[in-house]
């Protein structure tokens, strides 16, 4: 299992303490994710996990025990400990800020609940011009200070990077206009062609909500930033390009200025990543359904995040292993490559095979076979 330097000591008899590496090692680590995103050679192709943080770890499950998902979020000092768990566990490039993409929903004056085994669900979903108007003006040191204050405590003890993260227009306005998570989006794309305006009303609004969000955990201590447009595959390229993507594409006009790298990720959108890629980021997450060869190729070059199932770390280690080196064969040793799911990790799995993903990643030569 991959060790760690610095980080938080364990509280609560959790397990994974902080292992001291050599400085040349430590430095390279500090440094790897954030070369990768800008497209610089690396030591060693950069690894970090989508849900990293819960889920899979039993010390997480401990705290989850005492402790809600939004209790979690508005302490700063537990939030800081859960978002470094990983780090000192599983050897990561990166750790990435604990927090629900509905989090800055509550500063909208949205009044939401995180439903045990279902997910975020909105009390008065937002479906007319009327009911967009109603939504308050967003207040970063207001709405989520806790998890600003977080941000500090993560930079003072993380031995590497620290992504923020918020979720995009489209995704944010799905759990708002469904009222809760959903297979098919139908009220939302109903609501998007049978009143544009009230549409690009609301899409303004979380556009400046999300700039806000993600400027603030830049101002706090965030290093690089991801936006997560989790639900825009569903949508049709030219829906998206007419309906999403300019409000996207303002977002990432905004955070070029803050000087750190940008990951534009969705699920499900190889038939739109060109447009994804046109609308901005400097690093394009990619999911597994496209190949990461191909997908580079129709991003125009510019660095990739991904892209195994992660579905397949609950199977045997073997299939997850050969499918990893196949990636990384894929991304042929080429700078601008940064290892991830394709999609978040899955509650059931095994953060040791989690850690051993790690090493292989760090480990691995264009053409060797797995051990």
């Amino acid at each position: 299992m991959s060790g760690a330097t610095g980080g938080l000591a364990p509280r609560d008899g959790v397990a994974g303490a902080p292992v001291d590496l050599p400085p040349a090692v430590a430095d390279a680590r500090a440094t790897r994710f954030l070369r990768a995103c800008r497209g610089e050679p690396v030591d060693a192709t950069p690894a970090w996990f989508m849900r990293q943080a819960g889920r899979a770890l039993p010390e997480y499950r401990a705290i989850r025990e005492r402790a809600t998902l939004v209790e979690i979020t508005r302490d700063p000092a537990l939030c800081a400990e859960v978002t470094l768990q990983p780090v000192r566990r599983l050897g990561v490039d990166a750790a990435i800020l604990f927090a629900d993409i509905t989090t800055p929903l509550a500063g909208l004056g949205v009044d939401f609940e995180i439903v045990e085994g279902r997910g975020p669900v909105v009390a008065a979903p937002v479906r007319s011009a009327a009911d967009v108007a109603r939504l308050r003006a967003f207040d970063p040191a207001a709405a989520v200070g806790p998890l600003l204050e977080a941000i500090g405590l993560v930079r003072a003890a993380s031995p590497v990077p620290l992504i923020g993260f918020a979720g995009a227009p489209f995704t944010l306005a799905c759990y708002l206009v469904e009222g809760g998570p959903s297979r098919d989006f139908l009220r939302t794309k109903t609501f998007m062609h049978a009143d544009p305006g009230a549409w690009a009303a609301l899409m303004d609004v979380l556009t400046a909500t999300t700039v806000a969000y993600l400027a603030a955990q830049v101002a706090a201590g965030a290093q690089a930033v991801q936006v997560f447009d989790s639900w825009v595959g569903g949508l049709s390229p030219r829906d998206y390009a007419t309906r999403v993507a300019p409000w996207m594409a303002r977002i990432f006009a905004a955070l070029r200025p803050l000087g750190v790298p940008a990951i534009h990720f969705g699920v499900g959108t190889a038939g739109i990543l060109r447009l994804q890629a046109a609308a901005g980021g400097d690093v394009i997450g990619l999911d597994w359904r496209v190949d990461l060869a191909e997908g580079r190729d129709l991003v125009g070059g510019r660095p990739v995040q991904g892209n195994l199932d992660p579905a397949l770390l609950l199977g045997p280690w073997d299939a997850t292993a050969d499918a990893a080196t196949a990636i990384l064969d894929r991304a042929a040793g080429r700078p601008g490559h940064v290892f991830n799911l394709g999609h978040g990790v899955l509650p059931g799995t095994d953060p040791d095979d989690l850690a051993r993903l790690v090493d292989l990643v760090h480990d691995h030569a264009p053409g060797r076979s797995p051990a």
